[in-house]
């Protein structure tokens, strides 16, 4: 037995709305509203086969993390495009690029990378693999 792949992950967020807004408009994600079997409505961030799940601090959803806490997180994402053209939609959506572009090891290979902070100081890395 093995894992096989990533489902999904849970970030605890200051503000649902803002953190599905800021993905939606800078990450290019689906924010996808989900009803668990309790009838909550919860959020998700929907991309490729994959979602992020946004749980509100400080109360969250159980079961949870010991100590879920907004700003916590550094998260990698393969984009397509060139990082030109994302360090202009970052630009245009006034966020501004931490580093990058540079050079790093992704799990499949080299990749290039740009580096962005979201809304609760999450630390966001766009990068492209290198052929």
């Amino acid at each position: 037995m093995k894992v096989e792949s990533l489902d999904h992950l849970v970030l605890t967020v200051a503000d649902v709305e803002a953190t599905a807004d800021w993905y939606g408009r800078c990450l290019g994600m689906a924010p996808e509203p989900f009803t668990v079997a309790d009838g909550t409505t919860r959020m998700a961030l929907a991309f490729g086969r994959q979602k992020i799940n946004l749980h509100p601090a400080p109360r969250g959803y159980d079961p949870k993390a010991d100590r879920p806490t907004p700003g916590s997180a550094d998260l990698c994402f393969l984009v397509a495009g060139s990082l030109t053209d994302w360090a202009i939609r970052f630009a245009r959506e006034e966020v501004a690029v931490v580093d990058g572009p540079v050079r790093r090891t992704g799990a499949t290979g080299p990749i290039e990378s740009l580096y962005v902070r979201d809304p609760d100081g999450n630390l966001i890395e766009v990068s492209v693999p290198l052929r």
